[in-house]
């Protein structure tokens, strides 16, 4: 029922991080992967490394905020796979600016990458899924989205938010069509940000865990892949908790 053979799937801000491992656990479900990130460099070489290992993958530069350029990046990944049953809204910017800090240019940076950014996503293949009244859509949220967090700015919190509103409207208007529209919101996960943030913060959150780890990146690309797949046909506008017990309901 996980399997994605023969399918084919889009993954935004698959050049590191999160974006990297979904596509990796898409490829080793079976689909081949379109991979796009602004570092054009870096998703090549991501790209490059499951080719390597027997995967079917093409990358290309997507800077999400540009529609033409994002419905032009999504089709010729419809050109060379045939079609794209899976699309993963991943990109995202994560500030950690203070609130009392961030300038109207910041904020609409943020909101444009990872809330406008993602609405493009959802309807550029909302509209492709639902001619072919099929698809898989899945939307990066976050924890912030759902509560405060110390971690992360308010605009990064605040563009969460309303990707978990886009997701259920979507998920409204596609149901009827076959396409089920769902969103994972993962808490503190091992990524080069995390990494980044100094030890005592790194306790701080780890300390509000209860199952006293972080997540791991293939763990959000299991909860992808189980989206995507068979598995997942029943589930849309739902979002998925993966914060190891930190908000429990």
């Amino acid at each position: 029922m996980f399997s994605l053979d023969g399918q084919a799937a889009f993954v935004t801000g698959a050049g590191q991080g999160l974006g990297a491992a979904i596509a990796q656990g898409l490829a080793e479900a079976g689909a081949g992967v379109m991979l796009a990130d602004i570092d054009a460099a870096a998703v090549e070489a991501v790209a490059a490394r499951l080719r390597g290992a027997g995967h079917r993958c093409l990358a290309m530069a997507l800077d999400v905020r540009d529609e033409a350029a994002f419905a032009a990046c999504f089709e010729a990944a419809v050109a060379h796979f045939g079609a794209i049953d899976v699309m993963v809204n991943n990109a995202a910017l994560t500030p950690p600016t203070s609130l009392w800090d961030i300038t109207a240019g910041e904020w609409d940076e943020v909101m444009a990458v990872n809330l406008r950014g993602s609405f493009f996503g959802c309807r550029i293949a909302g509209l492709h899924m639902r001619e072919r009244r099929a698809g898989r859509i899945v939307n990066l949220g976050s924890i912030a989205g759902q509560q405060a967090s110390a971690a992360t700015g308010v605009h990064y919190a605040a563009s969460k938010a309303g990707l978990l509103a886009l997701t259920r409207a979507f998920a409204q208007e596609l149901a009827a069509d076959g396409v089920t529209v769902n969103a994972i919101a993962p808490a503190a996960i091992r990524s080069p940000l995390l990494e980044a943030m100094d030890p005592a913060r790194q306790q701080a959150l780890l300390g509000a865990i209860p199952l006293g780890r972080f997540g791991e990146p293939r763990e959000v690309a299991a909860t992808v892949v189980y989206l995507a797949s068979a598995a997942g046909a029943f589930t849309t506008g739902a979002t998925l908790d993966l914060n190891g017990g930190r908000a429990m309901r």
